[in-house]
């Protein structure tokens, strides 16, 4: 009996976030980034947050836009504006995405870095999503000490 309750749940969730993809739709999004695995260790830990906008151009294929603030341990702090897109593969929740931001720090540091993730739209509800996603980020001024590849997990809101 529990295990068609959950098969019915899990399908009820299915079915719930379908509709969320459609051209037309808005989301918005702020995740916590963080525990960064950076090529030369520059910096230690890092501990971000991220605030994203998005608008559905068409089913499946959302356009956004990012705010970030990251605390880099060693390196100063960092802000970032980027652009990007998503494309959910399938009506489960699983994206791909990739974007392109532009990076700056305390001391005259400035980067652009293009980069690319995967991750999963969890419905809490028909609107409120957990967002686990892991993502790599490409450094064209020092690969060595500024790419970083990592994990973050967030909320996003789909109207």
């Amino acid at each position: 009996m529990r295990k068609l309750a959950l098969l019915l749940a899990v399908l009820a969730v299915s079915l719930t976030a379908s509709a969320q993809f459609e051209e037309g739709k808005k989301y918005v999004g702020l995740s916590a980034t963080g525990l960064d695995f950076n090529y030369s260790g520059k910096n230690d830990l890092k501990i971000g947050m991220e605030a994203k906008g998005g608008y559905f151009l068409f089913d499946n294929v959302m356009a956004t836009g990012s705010f970030k603030y990251e605390n880099n341990g060693k390196a100063p702090d960092s802000f970032s504006l980027g652009v990007g897109g998503r494309y959910y593969i399938i009506q489960n929740g699983i994206y791909l995405g990739a974007n392109v931001e532009f990076i700056h720090a305390d001391t005259n540091y400035n980067d652009l870095m293009p980069g690319v993730e995967v991750g999963y739209a969890f419905f809490l509800n028909r609107y409120l999503t957990v967002e686990p996603a892991l993502y790599y980020q490409q450094s064209f001024k020092k690969h060595s000490d500024y790419s970083c590849f990592g994990l973050k997990v967030g909320f996003g809101f789909y109207f």
